[in-house]
């Protein structure tokens, strides 16, 4: 157990999931001022004494790059105002995508925004699902990496679904998949796709027998929902009786609702690590919430006690 006060703040594009979050670990967020100035500029200013204590900041740092650039200030009137422990609580990690120079000249995004993050005086990472494993490793202070299989697993257990066969909708979520097929004795397929450019798919082809099975597409994000939407085509072509898609980040851009509506996918579910387009959110559309899942493992953190048990993958 921990005597040190612990405080829980939010960034403003996360309010809702940090709200439901900080009902489930037992304590109010705590209150910030934002002052907002004609030009855009805006100052973050914690509204009570943390001295001493642990900070909990809760914001996912999906575009635009005014939701990063929040949580940067908040870490520093933080740290300015003198918090023992500054535990930065980012469920979906913006420019994740960006983990390599795959091409000259590129920056390697994922790289800079930890740079940011521990700069500005982040004593701790929290975060879910990274697009990419080894962004952990660009850290030099501990990051707790949780993973919704934590909560997917759980909810394909109870929901009947018979004669399963996990699918990777690309090479890349071959390992993910394979994972999720041991927890729930199931088969894997992946489906081999080919781009000339990013969000562009050029071919697809399936690995694997899909015949007659209810198939579930694993991924850690779903951005335009054109890999998915692909992917489940050519899965019911092969004879499928059903397909349906998991991913943690609800990224949803561009025509990913429209695309969405007309694919053939019986359902989508997803987390709410970035909150859905309430006016555009479709029927096929499912969201399970990770906010017991921080909360828990963020009462285990500020008690100093193990968070293994919490990483199912």
């Amino acid at each position: 157990m921990s005597d040190q006060a612990s405080y829980l703040f939010s960034t403003r594009s996360s309010q809702h999931l940090s709200e439901l979050i900080a009902e489930h670990y037992g304590q109010e967020l705590g209150k910030i001022i934002f002052q907002e100035f004609s030009d855009g500029e805006f100052e973050p200013v914690l509204d009570q004494t943390v001295r001493g204590g642990r900070v909990f900041l809760i914001g996912s740092t999906f575009p635009p790059g005014d939701n990063l650039l929040e949580m940067l200030l908040m870490i520093d009137a933080a740290k300015r105002a003198s918090a023992k422990n500054i535990t930065v609580v980012i469920p979906y990690y913006g420019l994740a995508r960006q983990d390599r120079k795959d091409k000259s000249r590129a920056p390697i995004g994922a790289k800079l925004v930890a740079n940011l993050l521990t700069a500005a005086g982040a004593t701790r990472i929290m975060t879910m699902d990274l697009h990419a494993d080894q962004i952990q490793g660009f850290f030099e202070i501990p990051v707790d990496h949780l993973y919704a299989s934590t909560i997917f697993i759980d909810y394909i257990k109870k929901s009947g679904i018979e004669n399963i066969t996990i699918a990777s909708p690309d090479m890349g979520g071959a390992k993910r998949a394979k994972n999720y097929a041991g927890h729930l004795g199931a088969e894997v397929v992946i489906a081999y796709k080919e781009r000339k450019k990013a969000n562009v798919i050029e071919e697809m082809f399936l690995i694997g027998n899909v015949s007659g099975k209810n198939v579930i597409l694993i991924d850690d994000m779903i951005d335009t929902a054109g890999t998915l939407c692909k992917a489940a085509e050519i899965i019911m072509e092969k004879g499928a009786e059903s397909v349906r898609a998991m991913a943690t980040h609800p990224v949803l851009s561009g025509k990913a609702y429209e695309n969405i509506a007309k694919s053939a996918l019986t359902e989508i579910i997803v987390t709410d690590t970035i909150p859905l387009k309430s006016d555009v959110c479709h029927d096929k559309i499912k969201v399970l919430s990770c906010a017991p899942l921080f909360a828990e493992v963020m009462k285990l953190v500020h008690e100093h006690r193990s968070i293994s048990e919490k990483f199912i993958i």
